[in-house]
């Protein structure tokens, strides 16, 4: 497990490092024998046992009087032990109970984000980069109030790519950082180490396995590197090899023995038929970690991250050059555009020379998202490789094949090495199958027509695909994927018929499909009717207010379906009319039913038909459909809008 050290920004990884050093500045304090339980929880807290504080504190908030401040000591115990998503209940009740800890509102949205809670995580960025006094927490909030925009689009991303744990070597320690030399695969891992009581696993050390069967990555033993790279007092992980083998840089915390702060720096070992005494590298800061080391494949360039002064915030990514004598140049910062307020960790170099790199600045799911540069801005490698937790310490193999790290739910322990593989997509086919059919004069019965004339359309009405309808009255199309369309039936002396199909939506995601092509089939059905003229033909659902004429939404929508029909058929003229029921003054229904016609012709010819082609006519009361009605049904069935085609044109 990797420690996160927020107030004082960190590789999750190196804060461990760096809270097993300040353990051993504190080993010598005694421990007060009156200590309340929430005193002995301060204690391990302070110490950086947070493992420890987490059950004191825990006992505490049963019989405490004061549980907003157990409550926030809670949460950040969790937070600084790399386990964000449980300090989210903690964050909460601290600050529901008044604690007067800015830094908690930010600390919740993280929690929140890390749990997938996105719209509540945005409000406590937004809510902190307006309130909030520490600058560095400010310039972060507000890049992650805006990054939760990009969220859907991260998720909804299609890449394709398939997951495998690596079984043969995670155990319920950690296994992180996974790097190949000779066929070896390289990790770091917490299984074997003394005790660390920041998180209650062991210390990091770092380990090998070859595969008996490298093509199906399976057999072969783990073993652990001896003396001189691993030591029994500090951490080692995140390695490099250079491509011939013969050079080592590593990540080793700093045990004490030397002068300085209390650090994680990096190591150099030559291969000289075993490994010669690690030494550090020259472009080490005093004053700062530096960790997450990465050659280029050609050996010239070392990419590593830093928290040292005069970066963006949080970790930055540094490279530094090498020259002819074997010597690092100064290190330069990559800049802006790569680096953030948050933390940019783990840089790898593919061979064609892309930079990859782990990042919980950049628009992301959770905490740490993998990225690859692409023109120098970073790209999210989405899902499934990407998830709400840490994803980092990339290794490719191929553009589309590699190892990363996760704390994920479902590995075996707190971080796990996976294997990915950009999959070939399992392809879905998209038809419609449309029936073509006449519908009866005076009855309720159907015939399929054949060799009818059915146009496939686009959104804008462009034709983009046509065929004829077979004996039984049957055509197909295919159709792309999220895509909506128009079918349009046609032919002589019928009303053309017209049905929207769409795919939108309508594609199962990949892990649902079981053949590598699957088809999906959509139905459409099509009915013709035959125009003859001076035939009344109601129009359903036109509504009017009380005394009103004016066309209401509702109304509009059913108008808009005779739009569509005249538009479909644009060699009728028709007449349009409203009816009244028999109450009210005859003279007053045939002015008001008249009024209401117009309004409704009115309102067609402002879509675009032409004023030639349409009349209103107010009819009144005098051709009522129930006579002597007496129930509102009845004179609702009088109360109607009606169309009749009085012209076709030749």
């Amino acid at each position: 497990m990797r420690i996160y050290v927020y107030y004082l920004p960190r590789h999750p990884l190196m804060n461990k490092f760096y809270l097993m050093l300040l353990l051993a500045v504190m080993v010598g304090l005694g421990a007060c024998k009156t200590l309340s339980s929430v005193g002995k929880a301060d204690k391990k807290f302070a110490q950086g046992e947070y493992n420890d504080a987490i059950r004191l504190y825990e006992n505490a908030l049963k019989n405490t009087k004061e549980p907003g401040p157990v409550n926030f000591k809670l949460a950040e115990s969790y937070r600084l032990s790399n386990r964000i998503m449980q300090a989210e209940p903690y964050y909460k009740a601290a600050l529901d109970a008044g604690v007067k800890k800015e830094e908690g509102i930010f600390y919740y949205g993280v929690a929140l984000k890390a749990n997938t809670k996105y719209n509540e995580a945005q409000a406590q960025f937004s809510r902190y980069a307006q309130a909030g006094t520490n600058k560095t927490l400010v310039a972060r909030a507000k890049l992650e109030a805006a990054n939760m925009s990009a969220v859907p689009g991260i998720l909804n991303a299609k890449t394709y790519n398939e997951l495998k744990p690596l079984d043969q070597l995670n155990t319920n320690a950690a296994e992180f950082a996974p790097t190949m030399l000779n066929g070896e695969l390289y990790f770091a891992s917490s299984r074997d180490g003394k005790l660390y009581h920041g998180n209650g696993e062991g210390f990091n050390d770092i380990f090998a396995l070859r595969y008996d069967d490298p093509a199906a990555m399976a057999g072969g033993a783990v073993r652990k590197m001896g003396s001189p790279i691993n030591t029994p007092e500090a951490h080692e992980a995140a390695v490099t090899f250079s491509k011939d083998g013969t050079t080592m840089i590593f990540a080793r915390s700093n045990t004490g023995s030397r002068k300085g702060t209390l650090n994680v720096d990096l190591y150099v070992s030559r291969f000289k038929g075993s490994w010669s005494e690690p030494r550090l590298l020259s472009i080490n800061s005093k004053d700062a970690w530096d960790s997450s080391p990465a050659l280029s494949p050609d050996g010239k360039t070392l990419y590593f991250s830093s928290d040292r002064k005069g970066g963006q915030g949080g970790n930055d990514i540094y490279s530094s050059t090498l020259d002819d004598q074997g010597r690092f140049s100064t290190p330069e910062n990559l800049g802006p555009e790569i680096n953030t307020p948050g933390n940019e960790n783990f840089p790898f170099v593919a061979e064609d020379g892309t930079l990859y790199i782990s990042s919980d600045g950049h628009p992301g799911l959770g905490s740490l998202d993998i990225f690859r540069i692409e023109k120098n801005k970073p790209l999210n490698l989405g899902v499934p490789i990407n998830s709400n937790a840490d994803d980092f310490a990339p290794y490719m193999l191929s553009d589309e094949s590699g190892y990363f790290s996760s704390n994920r739910a479902g590995g075996k322990g707190s971080d796990d090495i996976y294997f990915f593989k950009k999959a070939k997509p399992k392809l879905v086919n998209f038809y419609v199958d449309v029936t073509v059919r006449e519908l009866l004069p005076n009855t309720t019965n159907y015939k399929p027509m054949s060799r009818i004339r059915v146009e496939l359309q686009d959104t804008k009405g462009v034709a983009v695909d046509q065929a004829f309808t077979n004996p039984n009255g049957r055509l197909s199309f295919k159709l792309d994927t999220a895509k909506a369309y128009s079918l349009l039936a046609e032919n002589p002396g019928y009303f053309a018929a017209r049905q929207a199909v769409s795919t939108v939506g309508k594609t199962p995601p990949q892990a649902a499909l079981t053949q590598p092509e699957t088809d999906i089939r959509l139905t459409a059905n099509l009915v013709l009717t035959r125009i003859i003229k001076d035939k009344s033909i109601v129009v359903e659902n036109i509504y009017y207010d009380l005394d009103k004429a004016n066309i209401r939404p509702d109304a509009a929508l059913e108008l808009d379906k005779l739009v569509q029909t005249l538009t479909d058929n644009p060699k009728i003229t028709i007449e349009l009319s409203s009816h009244t029921d028999v109450r009210g003054k005859d003279a007053y229904n045939l002015d008001l039913s008249q009024r209401r016609a117009q309004s409704a012709v009115d309102y067609i010819i402002s879509k675009g038909i032409a004023s030639n082609r349409i009349t209103a006519k107010g009819y009144g009361e005098t051709q009522l459909i129930v006579k002597n009605a007496k129930t509102e049904e009845e004179h609702q069935r009088n109360r109607r809008t009606q169309f009749k085609v009085t012209k076709i044109a030749q």
